[in-house]
């Protein structure tokens, strides 16, 4: 599979895309005023302790306090394994006022604020170190026993008293001399990282993670990348020094785009953002997806369209359905979908339908670097699953809730705001004295009022025995109104 990431550089904005066989599949976008803050380390302060969630809230230094559940506190004791640990209560691990080393593992998203962990993890080429564990692991995408038993003999040389190393996926076939630097950078970054703990006596910033392009590079490494190209000189000149330093085997793949073409045009990356901001998806059947987002969950329905099949229905329903967990998995990475969703799949009758049409979602979802988990088909015929969220989706990066239906996704039809403001206007009558009344409306309504209402507007005037004036408010959205007493 021929794969090329693709990023591009504004002052203001970084975007990289993924594009597998020419197709977009991901799309990362990091604006420099509203940089993710997932992996950045942080010295804070325990501002309330909530025992009914089981959860406290910590004053990092950011507007919203960050949320630290009990279950991401680790308290590791030696000789015990911290899977079989009972999560203690909250009140015995955290108290008010109390400062403590945390990790962001979810950004802010809508009005909740970061979710945090004790559970601190700091990532190199090959490595990552663990502050305060005493175990080796080992990546399970190296599938070579006598490679995992290699590296895990080389690696537990370089534990120490501060902690211990997890063995990436990246590391196989890596020689000892590559993994001594990657262990010893990470030491030298984990003591200036306490270093400034100990100096801080107040919330505070301890570590950052990298930008964006570096962040990418870095998790790409052992991928089947092909090409990087990249349109900003400079930025080109950065990721040259960082892949030299830290991903050697990612420096030949790199290519500077001088192009006058937009990079993203290259490949229609545009057009497939646009695309992935509506709710209708086309399938090349015929068939189409519908996909709703909301701030519990989303709902993803498949119906056939336009597609009559060539044999019988049953036939017809099991093809869209196959076509579409292909559809949809692309649309979860591309749009970056995460928590609960809810797959509506065209009913099916038969038994192995229904276990094919599984079987080839999850194939389809193998691709995903992000962890998902697949329910079976429910007796209402719904599969549930799951995503994990760790950032915005691009819905939500891209976009703002419209002021005019506030989120709700329709607006009341001109006729239902005439008929209020009929109702309002004999309401305000009744409550106060008033010669006459103006109603300010948007242009629309008002030409209604004047138009296909006019005659039930005239009754009105009958019934209160008062003039209506209707003044048209170019600035008012389509359900805003007032009704002036004069």
């Amino acid at each position: 599979m021929a794969a090329e990431l693709l990023i591009n550089v504004t002052p203001s904005e970084t975007r990289v895309a993924l594009v597998e066989d020419g197709t977009l599949q991901e799309v990362h976008i990091e604006r420099l005023d509203k940089k993710g803050i997932v992996g950045n380390i942080y010295k804070g302060k325990i501002s309330r302790v909530l025992p009914g969630m089981q959860a406290a809230f910590v004053d990092i230094g950011l507007d919203k306090a960050a949320f630290l559940h009990a279950s991401d506190i680790v308290v590791r004791r030696e000789g015990e394994e911290e899977t079989n640990q009972k999560v203690p209560d909250i009140t015995t691990l955290a108290k008010q006022g109390q400062f403590l080393t945390v990790q962001v593992i979810k950004d802010p998203i809508s009005t909740k604020g970061a979710r945090l962990t004790t559970d601190i993890t700091l990532p190199s080429r090959y490595l990552v170190f663990m502050p305060g564990a005493k175990h080796v692991g080992v990546s399970q995408r190296i599938e070579n026993a006598k490679d995992r038993n290699r590296l895990k003999n080389v690696v537990s040389k370089y534990t120490h008293d501060q902690g211990s190393y997890i063995i990436r996926t990246a590391a196989e076939g890596i020689g000892e001399h590559e993994l001594e630097q990657d262990a010893a950078f990470l030491k030298r970054l984990w003591a200036k990282i306490i270093e400034r703990r100990q100096r801080s006596k107040t919330s505070a910033l301890l570590y950052e993670d990298l930008s964006l392009s570096l962040r990418l590079l870095r998790d790409f490494v052992g991928t089947n990348l092909e090409r990087i190209r990249v349109d900003s000189k400079l930025t080109f000149e950065l990721l040259n020094e960082f892949t030299q330093e830290f991903v050697p085997e990612l420096y030949d793949k790199l290519e500077y785009y001088p192009g006058e073409r937009p990079i993203f045009d290259c490949y229609q990356v545009e057009n497939e953002i646009r695309r992935a901001l509506e709710r209708k998806v086309e399938l090349k059947s015929g068939g189409y997806l519908i996909i709703d987002q909301t701030e519990a969950m989303t709902t993803i329905d498949i119906n056939t369209g336009a597609f009559v099949g060539h044999r019988n229905l049953e036939d017809t329903i099991f093809s869209t359905n196959l076509e579409a967990t292909k559809a949809i998995a692309r649309q979860l990475r591309l749009r970056n979908l995460g928590g609960i969703i809810i797959i509506d799949f065209i009913d099916m009758e038969q038994e192995e339908h229904r276990r094919r049409v599984l079987s080839s979602l999850e194939a389809a979802l193998e691709k995903d670097r992000v962890r998902t988990n697949v329910s079976k088909f429910s007796s209402l015929g719904l599969v549930e699953m799951t995503r994990k969220r760790t950032r915005e989706s691009l819905e939500h990066v891209l976009c703002k809730e419209c002021p005019s239906c506030k989120g709700r996704g329709s607006l009341k039809t001109t006729e239902s705001i005439c008929y209020e403001i009929f109702r309002e206007i004999i309401r305000v009558d009744r409550a106060h004295a008033a010669d006459r009344f103006v109603v300010y409306a948007s242009e629309q309504v008002c030409d209604s009022l004047l138009n296909e209402e006019t005659h039930h507007l005239a009754d009105l005037e009958l019934f209160i025995d008062k003039e209506v004036k209707i003044q048209p408010e170019p600035q008012y959205g389509h359900e805003k109104y007032d009704v002036v007493m004069m």
